[in-house]
Order: C-alpha cells, then sequence, then structure tokens
C-alpha cells in the first residue's frame, strides 16, 4: 500500500474520501489529538455500566427489548451476542473498495469521541483496513435504520475473530487471517458492540463510491455530447454564455462554457456557418447545458450531503463526556443519504435519456444529414441500427431503477423501528445504473465518431480529434456491418475508467471545473445549521 494517510476525525475532505475510496487505499494512522476525547467518552460509559440506573444499549437489550434490563455479569456477552445476531445479511460480497472505506468512515465516527468506545476498538478497525485485512459483507439485508445493522455486524465480526474475511487474495475465517496477521481478536466493553452495527457508514460507502463514478460518467457525456453536435453540425450559438448567464443556474452556465472549450476551432464548425437552412437543432443538442448543468447541481447537493455524512457521528445513544451525557436519538436514520442517492439516480438515469436521444438523432438521416443509421450503404448493411436499440433498453432500465428507493418503508422490530429510509438499496441500486449509462455514453461515442467520418476531410476541434484518436484506438471506422459488441465493451471501459475524460482534462480547466468541489465538512455543517 502507498504512504500513510493522516485521518481526521470530522474533517475528511471529499478529496480525501475520493483517495480512500480507490481498489488500493493508502494505510492511514489516526489523528493523536482525538484521543483524549476517545477515552473520556469510554469512561462515562464505563461509569453508566457500573451504576444502577437503566441506559439503553450500555445495560439494556436493544430495539423492542430495549426495557429489558442486562445483568452487569453479562454486559460484555451482550454485545458479543449483539454482532453475532445481526450478521445476517444475504447475497454477494460488497467490492472490496467499499467495505475498505467503510472501515475507514466507521473508525473515524467513533474517533469523534461521542460513541463510547475504547481507543482499541478504533485501533482494531485500522488494523484490519491497514494489513489488508477486508471483511465479508454481504450486499442484502438493511433497510437503512437503525443503521445498517446487518452489514455493519459483518464488518466488525472480524474483530472478535469471527465472520469471514478477504486476505491475500483468499476468503479466509477472520480468526485464521488475524493469526497470519499478527493481530489479536478483540474483546467488546459494554456499548461497544451497538457503536460498532449502529451507524450510516455502509450506505454512505456505497454513495460515495457511485458519486465518483457518476463524476466520471458525467465529464465524459458533456465530451460526447459535444462530439455528437460537430457531428449533427449542429449550432453553437445555444451554447452563448450570455444566455446562460441571464438564466443564472450555476452548473447550467459551467456547463456552457466546458461546452464552448470542447468545441473551440472546429472546422466542422465553421463549414456551416453560412447557407445552413436549419432554424434550431433538437432539444437533445441545444438544451445540453440545461440538461446537463441541472444534473451537475444536483451532483453536487448530493456531495455536500455525502460529506457531512462521512464525517458524521451516527450512532445511539451518543456521549458527551463533558456535560457527563449519555443522549438516546435517530441519528443512524440514513434518510439523508437515501435522498441523496435517490437524486443522484435521476441524475444518472437523465444523462442516459439524453445520451439515447442524441444517438437516436444521429441515427435519424432526416434530423442529422447523415447516411441512414450511419452506414454508406444502407439495406445491405444495418449500420448502427441495432446498437442505438441497445442503448434504448439501458436508458429503460434506468427508469426503473430511478424511482425514489426512500419511498418506500416497512416496519421492522415489531414495530420499533417502524420508518426506515432504504438507504443502502438506494446507493447499491447506482451501480447497474451507472453501468448502463456508461455503455449508453460509450455508443454515442461511437455513433458520433462514425458520423464525424462522413464529414472527412473536415476537422473537428483540437480536443473533440483527440478523443477521437482515443476511440479509433480500439474501434475502427464501420463502413460495413461488424458485430460491434467488443468495440463498445472497450469504449465504454474508457468512459467508466474515466480515462476518456483523463485525457482532456489537464488541457481543459473549463472541462476540469465540472469535478466536484472540495469543501471543509465541519465549516459547511455550520453554515448549514
Amino acid at each position: 500500500m502507498p504512504a500513510k494517510e493522516l485521518l481526521i476525525p470530522g474533517q475528511l475532505s471529499l478529496a480525501q474520501l475520493r483517495r480512500l475510496c480507490a481498489p488500493v487505499p493508502s494505510t492511514v494512522r489516526l489523528d493523536a489529538a482525538c484521543r483524549a476525547g476517545v477515552r473520556a467518552s469510554a469512561a462515562l460509559v464505563h461509569q453508566a455500566a457500573s451504576g444502577g440506573a437503566a441506559v439503553y444499549g450500555v445495560n439494556t437489550g436493544f430495539g423492542k427489548l430495549a426495557n429489558t434490563r442486562i445483568a452487569k455479569k453479562d454486559l460484555a456477552i451482550l454485545q458479543l451476542k449483539l454482532l453475532r445476531s445481526h450478521a445476517v445479511g444475504v447475497g454477494e460480497p460488497l467490492p472490496t473498495r467499499v467495505v475498505h472505506l467503510v472501515l475507514l468512515l466507521k473508525a473515524a465516527s467513533l474517533a469523534r469521541g461521542y460513541s463510547g468506545v475504547r481507543e482499541e476498538v478504533i485501533d482494531a478497525l485500522l488494523a484490519l483496513h491497514n494489513h489488508g485485512i477486508c471483511p465479508v459483507i454481504p450486499c442484502q439485508g438493511s433497510v437503512g435504520a437503525s443503521g445498517d445493522l446487518a452489514p455493519l455486524a459483518h464488518l466488525c465480526l472480524p474483530l472478535v475473530g469471527e465472520g469471514e474475511v478477504f486476505y491475500q487474495e483468499q476468503r479466509l475465517p477472520a480468526a485464521r487471517a488475524l493469526a497470519l496477521a499478527g493481530l489479536q481478536p478483540l474483546a467488546l466493553s459494554a456499548k461497544e458492540g451497538l457503536a460498532l452495527i449502529n451507524g450510516t457508514q455502509v450506505s454512505t460507502a456505497l454513495a460515495l463510491d457511485a458519486l465518483f463514478a457518476t463524476e466520471r460518467l458525467f465529464e465524459t457525456a458533456v465530451i460526447s455530447g459535444a462530439l455528437t453536435l460537430d457531428a449533427a453540425r449542429g449550432s453553437d450559438g445555444p451554447f452563448d454564455p450570455r444566455i446562460h448567464a441571464v438564466r443564472g443556474q450555476p452548473g447550467q452556465i459551467a456547463c456552457a462554457a466546458a461546452y464552448r472549450a470542447l468545441m473551440v476551432g472546429s472546422e466542422i464548425r465553421r463549414s456551416h456557418l453560412d447557407n445552413d437552412d436549419r432554424v434550431q437543432d433538437p432539444y437533445c443538442l441545444r438544451c445540453q447545458p440545461q440538461v446537463m448543468g441541472a444534473c451537475l447541481d444536483q451532483m453536487r447537493y448530493a456531495a455536500q450531503v455525502l460529506m457531512i455524512e462521512a464525517n458524521a457521528v451516527t450512532d445511539n445513544p451518543l456521549v458527551f463526556a463533558d456535560e457527563g451525557s449519555l443522549l438516546s436519538g435517530g441519528n443512524f436514520h440514513a434518510e439523508p443519504v437515501a435522498l441523496a442517492c435517490d437524486a443522484l439516480a435521476v441524475v444518472i438515469a437523465e444523462i442516459g435519456a439524453i445520451t439515447e436521444r442524441r444517438i437516436a438523432m444521429l441515427v435519424d438521416t432526416v434530423v442529422s444529414r447523415l447516411p441512414p443509421f450511419l452506414t454508406p450503404d444502407a439495406g445491405l448493411n444495418s449500420g448502427f441500427m441495432i446498437v442505438h436499440v441497445t442503448a434504448a433498453a439501458l436508458a429503460s432500465e434506468n427508469k426503473s431503477l430511478a424511482h425514489p428507493a426512500s419511498v418506500d418503508s416497512l416496519p421492522t422490530s415489531a414495530n420499533q423501528e417502524d420508518h426506515v429510509s432504504m438507504a443502502t438499496f438506494a446507493a447499491r441500486r447506482l451501480q447497474p445504473m451507472l453501468r448502463n449509462t456508461s455503455y449508453i455514453v460509450g455508443i454515442e461515442l461511437l455513433a458520433a465518431a462514425q458520423g464525424i467520418e462522413f464529414l472527412r476531410p473536415l476537422k473537428s476541434s483540437t480536443a473533440l480529434e483527440r478523443v477521437l484518436r482515443l476511440i479509433r484506438i480500439v474501434s475502427p471506422a464501420m463502413m460495413e456491418d461488424r458485430s460491434l459488441a467488443r468495440d463498445i465493451e472497450a469504449v465504454q471501459h474508457l468512459v467508466a475508467s474515466g480515462d476518456m475524460a483523463a485525457a482532456l482534462d489537464a488541457d481543459l480547466p473549463e472541462l476540469h471545473a465540472l469535478r466536484l468541489a472540495n469543501t471543509a465538512p465541519l465549516a459547511m455543517a455550520l453554515a448549514l445549521a
């Protein structure tokens, strides 16, 4: 792993979260300044466990069983039983990059000093991450309140030497992996099991992973839209900054600037400035700044919510050591994450929807004035006819997947937990949507590149010619029918990986400006309070 990165509880930035949500994340070290608060919080819990008063999660049962008092001799086993009983998730394991981010978010949240756990618990979480031990977390089983109970139980069972992990490219019993790594199982104290499984870290990590993928997809979709505009010999008039300034929507203004920068110097555009009898382009071309700009604003909203949540304390009860108080509340309810994910779902669907419309426009000779289905001998060749059908099928799937997960709620725990967020599913369903839309954008890049073949020897802009060269490395022009399945896969990889956007990002500040800005999380939270 790369060099250690400093983890400052409450101060995780979007840029740092990007780095930590990686196939090979950095090892981390905890900021020593947080340890005094952690010790004070744990001491107050120890005092409560030793006293006679009932304190939820310390000497009582959980959920509907909160009124059941637990004997002092059973307080430690209570926490272990909690992990065991809640580790009942099903489905495929979550990706390792997401699980490592969950480990770090959980450690950072506990290290804020409001959860009452000992330092050893936080250090044990970080030790799993730093030793490359990845708990096996089944992807299904959370309703997003009281936190991500089942997945977090699977995350934390390995701390006590139970459950399963991925270690050194093997799926192993946790006890075996700990022994191989030279780590000792942890013995839990009062409240620690509850603090570990209460919280929104799984849904938040899934959402952040999707947010960063959406960011990569978004930039490439702007590029593909600009390429289609040139292939269809569309007008750059609708991108005039004056139009967008008078509306004032920030995302729209930023996107219009990016489109203008991408199209600077295009010979194709100059070729039809005069003697073009078309008055207006279809909406899928001229309304790109308005649609993509609105999507960008929603992405920025989601980024703010998720960055705050990544730094939040979301277990229950909370420990305020300086006041000597333990307060029971509901920060584990993941509604903010669910709503942000639903916004991202609409964004991903809309990117795919307008992109599919541009593909449909390109293959329609009446609108695009290109050869039918982008083939020189239509009839004998079908060209891009069924390629567009694939894009349409994917866009239609996204419509169903975009239905808000947050509007669904099923009561659990004998109606004690009677309204839930469904945040974990809201976040998890974003990945198939991202995959669908990255294919749609990849198909548009192929179709637009094919369209420009019919406009040669005219050249597009410098930036878009670089895009065309990248496409042609993996997909030659198609002047007679062949299967484009492998070409689609290859270009989709350029889209999903961010390689296509990265090829232009450094030289086009207007494109780079579409990246999600970095804002101090606690300062933002205070400003919004």
